[in-house]
């Protein structure tokens, strides 16, 4: 394809796109935006804990 045919074909194209692109207007609403989230966050604590470390416990309650 020739320089000249691919500015002719982008003329073509491009001039009628512009023309038609129009005015944009951009106003902000009357009436403030208002999210409403409906969150609900729930954690789970899982633990292990050592069979040493567990009869110990048990062996001395008062020490926790």
């Amino acid at each position: 394809m020739t320089r000249t045919v691919m500015l002719l074909r982008a003329l073509v194209i491009g001039v009628p796109a512009c023309a038609a692109g129009g005015c944009v207007n951009v106003s902000a609403p009357d009436k403030p935006i208002v999210i409403n989230l409906n969150i609900n966050i729930t954690q789970e604590v899982v633990y292990r804990l050592d069979g040493e470390a567990k009869t110990l416990i048990q062996d001395n309650p008062g020490i926790f």
